[in-house]
């Protein structure tokens, strides 16, 4: 880590820790080791790579929260399980003070196949990583710069079950209508050609720790 006008930042092939809180009080329940790319005043970038263990919620008896009907989703009792990130690795673009992050997603043998654009709290920076809140909505940026809304159902579901107050929501509705200004203008991170970019060979696969879920300690000042 270095100190650049006063605020540190990685180095590329530093690894620390992505994690979201739980939207009600709690702690981290979703973490995802990763690797630096790059950080700059302007943008975080890391990788995940294919097989790093991540941690995910789940129900208490273990069903996997995609499988529960979305009238219970979000008010059955959940725990954490360790499990390993399938498929190929997953590129993650944020900048600092944006409420959303860009996400670039590839086939095998590195066919691109889309952005994703997941609307969250904006990142609060620590010396491990950084932590967010997800925000249920988000959006799908095709290559040829289509867009769609995804997640709809479950932004209002959370609305319902109280984990999210009019005042949030609208708060997020108006931040996924700035990401998709930023796609019909084919701003920065989409215009940057992050589609051709690919990791160094040389890095591993970072580990996920005993102590994912530690509190935050603050970056130095």
């Amino acid at each position: 880590m270095t100190d650049t006008g006063g605020t540190p930042h990685w180095q590329p092939g530093d690894q620390i820790l992505w994690r979201y809180r739980a939207n009600n009080p709690g702690g981290p329940h979703i973490c995802r080791p990763v690797t630096v790319v790059q950080d700059t005043p302007d943008l975080l970038a890391v990788w995940m790579a294919p097989g790093t263990e991540c941690v995910r919620p789940v129900l208490a008896d273990g069903t996997p929260v995609h499988q529960e009907p979305l009238a219970t989703r979000y008010t059955k009792p959940r725990t954490t399980e360790h499990s390993r990130w399938l498929g190929m690795g997953v590129l993650k673009l944020a900048r600092p003070g944006e409420p959303w992050s860009v996400w670039l997603f590839w086939d095998r043998g590195w066919r691109f196949k889309n952005w994703y654009v997941n609307l969250e709290a904006p990142r609060t920076r620590w010396t491990g990583g950084v932590d967010s809140v997800d925000h249920f909505l988000d959006i799908a940026v095709e290559p040829d710069r289509s867009w769609q809304w995804l997640d709809e159902d479950e932004f209002a579901q959370a609305q319902r079950d109280g984990l999210m107050d009019s005042g949030e929501a609208r708060r997020v509705w108006e931040a996924g209508r700035a990401a998709v200004a930023t796609v019909e203008a084919w701003g920065a991170p989409f215009s940057d050609g992050w589609e051709s970019w690919r990791p160094d060979t040389r890095w591993p696969v970072p580990a996920l720790p005993v102590d994912w879920d530690r509190a935050p300690a603050h970056m130095p000042a």
